[in-house]
This record gives structure tokens, sequence and C-alpha cells, in this order.
């Protein structure tokens, strides 16, 4: 399940991988293609941690939905019954 935490630590993440490849740009001693190819590592693996993250979501959000709908059958049901028992009573 996705919770605020989990979230939190997805931002956090993605700020930390944004420090650090602005701090690897400028403190660096690599060429403009190593620091290219490091920040494209970053980006990679920041778009994946997102990914990982909504995938999450969606089947908690899926997860959620089916327990809903479960609970709103089993309460429909409970009123037509009670409604059957008043009607035939």
């Amino acid at each position: 399940m996705v919770d605020m935490e989990s979230s939190d630590k997805l931002l956090w993440f993605i700020a930390g991988a944004s420090i650090g490849a602005t701090l690897a740009v400028l403190f660096a001693p690599q060429s403009g293609k190593e620091t290219r190819e490091y920040l494209a590592e970053q980006a990679r693996r920041g778009r994946d941690a997102v990914g990982e993250a909504s995938h999450e979501a969606f089947a908690t959000g899926r997860d959620l939905f089916e327990k809903g709908r479960a609970l709103a059958d089993e309460a429909a049901s409970e009123v037509i019954d009670r409604s059957r028992r008043i009607f035939e009573s």
C-alpha cells in the first residue's frame, strides 16, 4: 500500500538524486560525456522509482476498489433481504 510515508520517501529520493546530480556537475572532474552519462543514469533511476511507486499506487487503488465493491454488494444484499422479510411479514 502506498501511503504518505512512501510518498515522502519517493520525494526525498528524487530531491536527493537531483541535488546529487547538480553537485556532480559542479564539482566532478569528469569530462562532459562522463557527466552526461552520470546524469542520464540518475534520471533513469528516478524514472524507475517513480514508475515503481505508480504501479504500487495503482495496485493499492485496485485492491481498495475491489474491497469497496464487495462491501457495497454485501450491504445491498442485506438491504434487499431485510426488505423482503419486511414485505413478506
